[in-house]
């Protein structure tokens, strides 16, 4: 688990803040008339995003979370702020899952 944990954390943080760079895209494109930064935040994110699903993923699979969980874990890259948040929850979660597994051997 704890191999997975580290890219699921780095992809987390990098979509949290292209999510956030997208918001700020959209304002400008609807506010200001100009589409340009949507046109390259908006794929960057999109791959980003594929490459965070992928990860989650792995993670959630090797963690064993309950199908809900990974469901929400998988849907946080979509919501603004929301995969920091979720990021931080599934870390501990992992972590005490690592402990708890190492207390019993």
């Amino acid at each position: 688990m704890q191999s997975a944990l580290k890219p699921y954390r780095v992809m987390a943080y990098i979509v949290g803040v292209m999510l956030l760079l997208l918001c700020v895209a959209m304002v400008v494109k609807y506010v200001f008339d100009n589409g340009a930064l949507v046109a390259v935040v908006g794929p960057i994110h999109g791959f980003l995003y594929m490459v965070y699903l992928l990860a989650a993923l792995n993670l959630g699979l090797k963690a064993r979370w309950p199908v809900g969980y990974l469901l929400l874990v998988l849907i946080a890259g979509t919501i603004p702020f929301l995969s920091f948040v979720v990021e931080k929850n599934a870390t501990v979660r992992v972590q005490r899952d690592i402990e708890a597994a190492a207390s019993t051997a």
